[in-house]
């Protein structure tokens, strides 16, 4: 490899490193915060820095924190957004069936959404194809959360805000996914395991 092709590459591992090192820092700053934790579903939830709170909610409670990088990302598929930038984070990952609530918190820099959707047998969270639009299709969705500080659907989740939402589920595996053009080619995905009770 020649010395220039070497020297070129360091600007890209020091962005690679750098983002590394905010993902992290953002992780351990919403888990002091104690934005992953569940509260108790009869009182009103308000993540720290939200600029709105969700009312308390019925069944079992999955707290979605839906994150990115900014607007400054490195450029990858459609929509810009590459090197998985950002993503879905639940907590906790399983749950029994029957009533779940998903609270959704956007701390990002961007527009969001969550749409819940059954996973195919055989496949796994971030396997689905997209559209030369970056989106997946929706078909079969069970519901969505992406009306800012309000249940169910809308036109995203600005950041800052909190959105919800309720739903029956039965025993299966599930995708929640963030299906605004290119972030869930960006990692925007994560998988919800529903156990029998």
């Amino acid at each position: 490899m020649s010395a220039d092709r070497r020297r070129g590459m360091w600007p890209a591992i020091g962005g690679a490193i750098a983002a590394l090192v905010l993902g992290i820092a953002t992780t351990v700053l919403l888990a002091a915060t104690g934005a992953f934790r569940s509260a108790t579903p009869t009182a009103a939830w308000r993540a720290p820095g939200a600029r709105c709170s969700a009312p308390g909610l019925p069944g079992h409670v999955v707290d979605v924190t839906a994150g990115d990088m900014g607007t400054g990302m490195m450029s990858g598929g459609p929509g810009g957004y590459g090197m998985r930038m950002m993503r879905l984070a639940l907590q906790p990952s399983t749950v029994p069936a029957g009533v779940i609530s998903l609270r959704v918190f956007n701390t990002g820099s961007l527009a969001h959404e969550v749409v819940i959707l059954p996973l195919p047998s055989g496949h796994g969270a971030g396997e689905r194809p997209t559209g030369p639009d970056g989106k997946v299709n929706e078909a079969g969705s069970l519901g969505e959360a992406s009306r800012g500080c309000a249940a169910g659907a809308g036109d995203g989740i600005a950041p800052g805000a909190i959105a919800w939402t309720r739903l029956p589920l039965p025993p299966g595996r599930y995708e929640l996914v963030c299906n605004f053009p290119g972030h869930y080619l960006a990692g925007m995905y994560a998988e919800l395991d529903v156990t029998s009770r």
